[in-house]
């Protein structure tokens, strides 16, 4: 990975590892409508003016129809299932069962086109990875808690789609359009909830800073940042960050907001983890034969070698 690319990942570990703690302090004073509302339209009207100044808006037309299933599977289903779902769980474990999103997406790229065999190693990261999700979800499937769960799930299968068709059907849509029109889109859609779910009384500062942080931080500038780095090294190295979003959750959880760290969460960290890690390695080449010492009798007469058959060069990603 490049140095830019280590840089972008580091980064993207940060902006999108405490998002889970912010939305668990905004939910405490408003709705659910209103969290999704402030978070896209904060980031649209910051990204949006420069969109339309940088020109180029005849690739977003071309490009509707994938734009508008990105967006309806990164923000507009998933972020109304995170918000809600955090009213019952707590933001370490929403965290951490997200963390699931690159086994879901190793199995559906295995499904849609990715002709990469998944080895004995790759599936049995995939089933570690899946007990790890069993491990920490089994003792809540009861009552809301369930129903939480299944929405924090849905919620990594959006993820893990969202950026394939980034990368196969937005590929000559710019990171700053596609973050721009998609929030923007969002905060439409979302507009009528948010004003029949307008709350009262202004909420306090501490929930505003966690919206404002949201919009601004976590969403304008995480976009940015998250397209930049899938287009720098690729859907499945980029979203390996998504290995680190967890424990970045767990701490920002337990250090503010007091949640527990139990056994079961350590235990299903190293599970998911360590799961997430072997679905998604790639198999090394197999090592080229060595070449003959100097002076070895058994190649003194052979036959000159022959030139290989031209073969046609392997497709690469397009420069960006």
């Amino acid at each position: 990975m490049s140095r830019r690319g280590w840089m972008l990942f580091a980064l993207m570990s940060v902006l999108w590892g405490i998002p889970y703690l912010l939305i668990k302090v905004a939910v405490e004073s408003v709705s659910v409508p209103m969290v999704v509302f402030a978070r896209t339209a904060l980031g649209a009207l910051v990204l949006l003016p420069l969109a339309l100044r940088a020109g180029r808006l005849g690739a977003v037309r071309r490009h509707w129809r994938p734009l508008l299933a990105f967006t309806a599977v990164e923000i507009l289903g998933p972020w109304a299932l995170l918000s809600d779902a955090e009213n019952r769980l707590t933001s370490s474990m929403t965290g951490l069962l997200i963390a699931a999103v690159p086994i879901i997406g190793v199995v559906l790229a295995r499904f849609t086109g990715d002709a990469e065999r998944l080895g004995p190693l790759r599936w049995a990261g995939l089933l570690v990875g899946l007990a790890g999700v069993g491990v920490l979800a089994g003792p809540h499937l009861g009552g809301g808690s369930a129903q939480a769960i299944g929405e924090v799930m849905l919620v990594a299968v959006g993820y893990a789609i969202a950026p394939m068709i980034a990368t196969r059907r937005l590929q000559d849509l710019p990171s700053l359009h596609l973050a721009a029109f998609s929030l923007t889109i969002a905060a439409l859609a979302y507009t009528g909830p948010a004003v029949a779910t307008w709350p009262g009384a202004m909420p306090g500062g501490r929930v505003l800073a966690a919206l404002i942080a949201l919009g601004l931080v976590c969403t304008a500038l995480a976009f940015i940042v998250f397209f930049e780095l899938i287009r720098e090294v690729g859907t499945s190295r980029g979203m390996v960050f998504t290995y680190v979003n967890p424990a970045v959750a767990v701490a920002g959880g337990v250090a503010l907001l007091g949640e527990p760290l139990t056994g079961t969460i350590v235990a299903s960290f190293v599970l998911i983890l360590g799961g997430s890690v072997l679905a998604t390695a790639r198999r090394s080449p197999a090592p080229a034969p060595a070449a003959p010492p100097p002076g070895d009798s058994s190649t003194a007469h052979a036959p000159e070698p022959t030139a290989p058959e031209p073969t046609a060069p392997e497709p690469t990603a397009p420069e960006h």
